[in-house]
């Protein structure tokens, strides 16, 4: 009897314990202009080999990577080999599969080497809008020192002139928003940060909150 209590409390405690692991990686919703500026890596590349490396509780898992171009990242690293993360998906970590699809991949560099995770924005390069691609070349550049609010409720309104709403939580959830795929905060000429999709300068006589 005392073998099988025994037994069953290191289940119970093992059960407790994955779900408790599965439930842990939990992410804020971000714009993928600020995904773009907060990494210190945005490659377009594909994935040729993986590894997995007896690193970590649960192991690290190593992308070998076909670097297509660089966005982000020429000063620190100037060509990607390996990108890194977590084995675990209950810790964020990202599945990517080998020999299939060119992927755009946002990290964070750490001791030399370059990491993601479900945190981070990844997508398959077939999947991104014409206007998140232009975003990568050029625009997100040029509001990295732009702010992008999140607003969950409204009303919404900007607090500074440096600040864009980001209204997409209204009805969607992180990346799938219109906003995210369409539109970039860039900073003006006159000193203020406003929404651009490229096709039409905004109106100035919207409230930011409702632009687009």
């Amino acid at each position: 009897m005392t073998a099988w209590l025994s037994f069953l409390v290191v289940f119970l405690c093992s059960w407790s314990l994955r779900d408790l692991v599965v439930e842990a990686c939990t992410c804020v919703p971000i714009h993928p202009q600020d995904a773009f500026c907060n990494s210190d890596i945005v490659i377009r590349a594909k994935v040729v080999g993986k590894k997995l490396m007896k690193d970590g509780p649960f192991g690290t898992m190593r992308y070998t990577v076909k670097q297509m171009k660089m966005y982000r990242g020429f000063q620190i690293m100037p060509h990607v080999q390996y990108i890194y993360t977590e084995a675990s998906e209950s810790l964020c970590g990202v599945k990517l599969e080998v020999n299939k699809y060119q992927y755009l991949i946002t990290g964070r560099v750490y001791e030399g080497k370059v990491y993601t995770g479900l945190c981070n924005w990844y997508e398959k390069w077939d999947r991104l809008t014409l206007s998140q691609r232009k975003g990568l070349n050029h625009r997100y550049h040029l509001g990295c020192g732009c702010k992008i609010r999140p607003c969950y409720y409204l009303p919404c309104f900007a607090t500074s002139k440096n600040e864009c709403i980001w209204t997409d939580m209204l009805s969607n959830f992180g990346h799938s928003g219109y906003q995210a795929k369409h539109y970039a905060c860039i900073k003006r000429v006159e000193g203020y940060c406003s929404w651009y999709r490229g096709w039409a300068p905004p109106d100035k006589t919207i409230i930011n909150a409702t632009d687009p």
